[in-house]
């Protein structure tokens, strides 16, 4: 795998920013392409920094995209740059131009911890057209009651101008648009740990969603908000993608 650290500038946030990269060396064909999504007080760099993400990537033939999106929870923010707009408009447009990954949807996927397993949702269930599928760990997944906390981030006020409930910000508002099927559904995998601060957000996504056309493979388990638990799942995550092992001479 090639470990790439990229420096660019952003039309859309019109500052410099940064992206990892994990890139197959060696593949005949475009890599199917996995963006993975950081949490608050992360970047771009973490996942690798944490969890043995190359090693497990590169039993599939699995390019990753990690892009570095700050404290903005993946939003376009009121007081602030346009992160989701750098997400789902130019980051794919910059990855594809660089590194060779594909373009198609089955082999097109999102998934993100705590924060980023609220973005990478956000995303899937509003551009269900681009990806297969989309997973959440410890997923910050009720918006609205992260700013009804006692302490919500400092930056909440700076990001929601107003209470996002019902916006296409809340993502037990988009489940909405999944009553009745649609012409394009990804897949969804959600898990988190039991003694988590998010699982009652968690549970309260997992219940929205049953009732709703999408597929949710849901899972918990003894943990709490820790990187010892999402290098394990990420490692489920990838077996319940749909990939295959690339074949070895």
């Amino acid at each position: 795998m090639a470990l790439l650290n990229c420096r660019f500038h952003s039309d859309v946030l019109d500052m410099e920013t940064t992206l990892t990269a994990l890139v197959p060396e060696h593949a005949e064909r475009p890599s199917p392409v996995l963006y993975l999504l950081h949490g608050l007080s992360d970047d771009d760099s973490s996942w690798l920094r944490q969890t043995s993400l190359e090693r497990y990537a590169e039993a599939y033939g699995l390019a990753v995209i990690m892009p570095r999106v700050e404290r903005s929870y993946y939003t376009d923010m009121a007081r602030g740059p346009a992160w989701y707009r750098f997400l789902s408009e130019e980051l794919p447009v910059v990855s594809q131009r660089l590194f060779p990954i594909s373009q198609r949807r089955e082999e097109t996927f999102v998934a993100g911890l705590s924060m980023g397993g609220y973005g990478a949702f956000k995303w899937a269930l509003r551009d269900p057209e681009r990806f297969a599928a989309a997973a959440s760990l410890s997923g910050s997944l009720d918006i609205v009651a992260v700013g009804q906390r006692e302490a919500p981030p400092p930056e909440y006020p700076w990001i929601f101008e107003h209470p996002p409930a019902g916006s296409d910000d809340d993502l037990l508002a988009l489940l909405e648009r999944y009553r009745q099927p649609r012409p394009y559904q990804p897949a969804l995998f959600q898990w988190c740990g039991r003694e988590d601060f998010l699982y009652e957000a968690n549970l309260r996504f997992r219940d929205a969603c049953r009732e709703t056309t999408l597929t949710l493979e849901y899972s918990d388990g003894p943990g709490d908000h820790q990187w010892r638990y999402w290098d394990r799942q990420i490692q489920r995550v990838l077996r319940w993608l749909p990939l295959e092992r690339p074949r070895r001479g």
